[in-house]
């Protein structure tokens, strides 16, 4: 196949690549309710192996970064990988789960994984198309958010089987995933080895004024996004009832409130040529916030106006991310935009924890006025946000 070829099927073949792989990150969350009742499991033990995943991210986003993997060595390579690995530790969940404390290391290895593949995805992303970061970006954050989905949706279309079947599917797409960059490859603007010096140098970034606000405003993004998304199927069960629903449609709801934020995405990146991904960032940021604070206070709306409400908020929650990328890769050095993306990435999703955390551990006492504690998320981005200039 020739270069110029090779060069179009670049970004379609990435992003399919990060929807395949991502399918990982919440493929339990997705047969929870099934799960939960065979394993006589809790919210509390949702959050806890939701928060598996993230600390393995966190892990080897940091390892990534000190050891400067994803600048030494081809990224399609560690995706390729990782995307294997995540697949293998995932299928193995359905065994591992008869002992809760097994179940968790597999999540927690399941992240690691993940780590060689959302934050390669993105350099990947840059190595082919550098000149349409912003808007390429936003297709690949919307796959992300698409196979964060994905599980919610292949649990709704297998709703009368063992909840193992969309494990296994999961790990099916991740590998196809893996295959599928690794034939690609790495595109030709980025080295594929960086310096000595380039190692060392990932934290610099943070010494740019521009790339600092950028990665606080990341950082309040991550606080609310991966708790809201989470508790996406709590929250559904109150209009569900509201609605005299069956809960056989949980799955296909929760899917389409997380999966609609890919049109988020999407719509945040063509109106980013026009206002700025700066503004973008803004106006998800506060839209969003807005949400976490009102939200407890709708519970005596009809049944429909709140799955509403839970549409806009998962549209919002994630149409900023792509920005934040983009805009973290144009104020880092080129050398070492690997390294700086790994090291946001990792303390961004750091700040997951203890969101999770806290608003899983307190649903059995205050359920949907947990959202409160995801107000800070939303401000602390703004704040932060505050002087830079349209981009």
């Amino acid at each position: 196949m020739t270069s110029d070829v090779r060069q179009k099927l670049a970004l379609p073949l990435i992003i399919l690549s990060q929807l395949l792989g991502t399918s990982l990150w919440f493929s339990v969350n997705g047969v929870w309710l099934s799960l939960a009742a065979q394993q006589q499991l809790t919210e509390a033990d949702l959050g806890s192996l939701t928060l598996a995943v993230q600390l393995g991210f966190i892990v080897g986003t940091l390892t990534i970064a000190l050891t400067g993997l994803a600048d030494k060595y081809r990224a399609s390579r560690i995706f390729l990988v990782a995307s294997i690995a995540g697949a293998l530790v995932n299928a193995l969940f359905i065994v591992g789960i008869e002992h809760f404390t097994t179940g968790w290391m597999l999540r927690f290895f399941t992240g690691l994984c993940l780590a060689g593949i959302y934050p390669l995805g993105m350099k990947l992303v840059i190595s082919w198309v550098p000149r349409y970061a912003g808007s390429a970006l936003a297709w690949l954050l919307a796959m992300l958010t698409l196979g964060t989905a994905l599980p919610h949706l292949m649990r709704g279309a297998t709703i009368n089987f063992a909840w193992e079947l969309p494990l296994l599917l999961a790990s099916v797409l991740a590998i196809s995933g893996g295959l599928i960059v690794g034939w690609l490859g790495n595109g030709p603007h980025l080295p594929s080895v960086a310096s000595a010096a380039a190692l060392k140098s990932g934290l610099k970034a943070f010494s740019s004024p521009s790339f600092k606000a950028v990665a606080v405003g990341y950082f309040g993004h991550c606080w609310e996004l991966y708790a809201f998304w989470m508790l996406a199927p709590l929250l559904l069960l109150q209009p569900l009832a509201e609605l005299n629903l069956s809960m056989t449609l949980l799955p296909w709801l929760a899917f389409t409130v997380i999966a609609i934020g890919s049109v988020g995405c999407i719509a945040g990146g063509l109106v980013s040529k026009k206002i700025g991904g700066v503004n973008v960032a803004r106006i998800a940021l506060f839209t969003s916030g807005l949400i976490c604070l009102a939200y407890p206070l709708i519970d005596g709306l009809p049944g429909w106006l709140v799955l509403v409400v839970l549409f806009i908020w998962g549209l919002t929650v994630i149409a900023d991310s792509p920005q934040f990328s983009a805009l973290a890769a144009q104020f880092s050095p080129r050398q070492t935009i690997g390294s700086a993306l790994a090291i946001m990435n990792a303390i961004g999703f750091s700040l997951t924890i203890p969101a999770i955390w806290l608003t899983s551990s307190l649903w059995p006492l205050y359920s949907e006025w947990v959202t409160l504690l995801l107000l800070p998320g939303p401000v602390i981005g703004l704040w932060a946000m505050r002087k830079l200039p349209r981009l």
